[in-house]
């Protein structure tokens, strides 16, 4: 069985470089209202409450998604393509609420089929690199009722599908045609008919299940309706003033929250551009900016530490593409690396704190003349945040330490087919973090360290974040993590890895000497590891927790 995933396409434009992308900086500084859309795109002039919806903003010519080799799809092309797909997907027997996991590497190709699936159905996006064990338990705690791939395919994730009875379809991309032009190809039907109905969904129809990391515990679903992202989506474009003008360069996987929310979702809402990378590749990034020309970017804080690597080397590339803004999330920004960035680029770093639970965004430095705040995470940016007491339901007042929560309508409904998980992070209508902190007078928000990677060294509580920032400082160290060190009669001691600059030199008693004239005793490290690369995460993040494991310590 072939279908076609799309109606009739347009030529595409020769001028759309020139007429659209590309233009962001000064021009990006547009806000996201004041573009007058047709009435049948803004029903009521309400703020969007499905993908669908969302996606209006952009004008139908303009450039809605590029990539490295194909030209850009516009906006016309896009709305196109995901209706065309999501028939695709009615036709197979998939609808609303119908779970579609998604193995498929980063790139336009991605990007736009995430957006149709969610439109349509139910998506779940995984990492196309993971393991036969991985995707048996992902699948299976999904009830994906169908696989997409690409025409690369991803073998362990066909394998375990197979191996579930799950339907597997393939993507493929037509020469010729723009970025994220495509075919759907099926061996059969998947089932039936849509369990909800064909068409696109509905607000509170569930648009996106992530897996959370499951680094502590057995991973959880975290179900987001079509409602949050687009609450979500609207809160980043308006924190960071995006436009029609502006182009988003993405280097993050879009199996992650960060990389579709941010990067994707806010960029088109506002009727923007992104330009989706198919990976990130610190050797890389200079070059691809220069192709990119993008009004902005927006990464971990381990992407930034790699970019800034190599930017001496690349000067003249940045100073030929001037940004309006750099953006990074999804782990604590050393105050030292935002320094760095904003030096070498010269332009503003927007710190933001987020999560999967909140659809992404929670609080963010504004751009200027805003005030921002190093080494704080911002003000509240969308939702409602506040400080609750660890111990009892009770909101904390300012400089007060405790439990950051969080609600609004970017949030999710709650965990997938787990109360007990529900009844724990859910108090009062407020979705606990899990993370420790403090919110000043002025509402900015300083993240004290995950409850869960605290260290408790004898009873003293020491936030790895504390000792990451003093090891920074050192000119000889690019890079730091503090963990827990398993100890017979402490319980835990304090150890750090450490990343060294390139053509620095320091030795382990010397980090620990400096580590002392800056921290208390008990918070200096007692064991400190010079590596070559800090263990992460498939996104890019520090797996802080379990790192003594990883590292053979414990």
């Amino acid at each position: 069985m072939h279908l076609q995933a799309l109606g009739p396409r347009i030529a595409p434009r020769t001028a759309m470089r020139a007429l659209g992308f590309g233009l962001g900086k000064a021009a990006g500084r547009n806000m996201l209202a004041g573009h007058p859309q047709r009435e049948e795109r803004q029903l009521n002039h309400r703020q969007p409450q499905t993908i669908r919806q969302l996606l209006q903003a952009g004008g139908d010519g303009d450039p809605a998604v590029l990539g490295m080799v194909r030209a850009p799809l516009s906006f016309r092309q896009l709305r196109r393509e995901m209706h065309g797909l999501g028939q695709a997907l009615n036709g197979l027997g998939l609808g609303r609420n119908d779970r579609v996991a998604m193995a498929l590497p980063n790139g336009p190709e991605m990007a736009v089929s995430l957006l149709a699936v969610a439109a349509y159905a139910s998506a779940a996006p995984l990492n196309p690199a993971g393991r036969r064990a991985e995707f048996d338990f992902q699948l299976s705690d999904l009830g994906a009722k169908a696989l997409l791939i690409d025409s690369k395919g991803s073998p362990e994730a066909v394998a375990a599908a197979r191996g579930l009875g799950i339907a597997v379809l393939e993507l493929s991309a037509k020469p010729g045609q723009p970025a994220a032009c495509f075919a759907l190809n099926a061996a059969q039907s998947v089932a039936p008919a849509p369990r909800s109905g064909d068409g696109p969904a509905g607000p509170q129809d569930i648009a996106l299940a992530l897996h959370t990391s499951g680094t502590t515990a057995r991973p959880k679903i975290v179900p987001l309706t079509q409602a949050n992202l687009c609450a979500s989506a609207a809160n980043i474009a308006g924190t960071l003033g995006l436009g029609r003008a502006d182009c988003c360069l993405n280097p993050m996987p879009l199996f992650h929250v960060h990389g579709l929310m941010a990067a994707v979702l806010a960029s088109l809402g506002a009727g923007g551009s992104v330009f989706a990378l198919p990976g990130f590749d610190a050797l890389r990034f200079f070059s691809q900016l220069r192709q990119a020309a993008p009004s902005w970017y927006t990464a971990v804080p381990s992407m930034h530490q790699a970019i800034l690597a190599r930017a001496p080397r690349n000067r003249a590339i940045i100073a030929q593409t001037p940004l309006r803004f750099i953006r990074s999330s999804s782990a604590p920004l050393p105050p030292q690396v935002l320094a760095d960035l904003e030096e070498t680029f010269g332009v503003p770093v927007i710190e933001a704190y987020a999560m999967t639970e909140a659809a992404h965004q929670m609080t963010s430095n504004p751009l200027p003349p805003g005030r921002r705040k190093p080494g704080s995470v911002g003000r509240a940016a969308g939702p409602e945040v506040a400080i609750m007491d660890e111990q009892a339901p009770k909101l904390l007042g300012p400089g007060r330490v405790g439990e950051v929560v969080v609600r609004g309508a970017n949030v999710t409904p709650g965990y997938e087919a787990n109360p007990q998980a529900n009844a724990e992070a859910f108090a009062d209508g407020w979705f606990r973090t899990g993370d420790l902190g403090l919110m000043d007078e002025e509402g900015y928000l300083r993240i004290k360290g995950r409850l869960k990677e605290i260290i408790n060294r004898g009873g003293e509580k020491i936030s790895p974040r504390e000792v990451d920032e003093a090891l920074l400082d050192h000119p000889a160290i690019r890079q730091a993590a503090a963990f827990a060190l398993p100890h017979p009669k402490l319980g835990e001691e304090v150890a750090a890895a450490v990343v060294l600059r390139e053509g620095a030199q320091a030795s382990e008693s010397e980090i620990r000497r400096f580590a002392a004239m800056r921290l208390a005793a008990f918070k200096t490290p007692r064991l400190v590891l010079i590596l070559d690369a800090l263990p992460k995460g498939a996104t890019g993040k520090l797996q802080r927790i379990g790192l003594a494991k990883q590292l053979g310590l414990a």
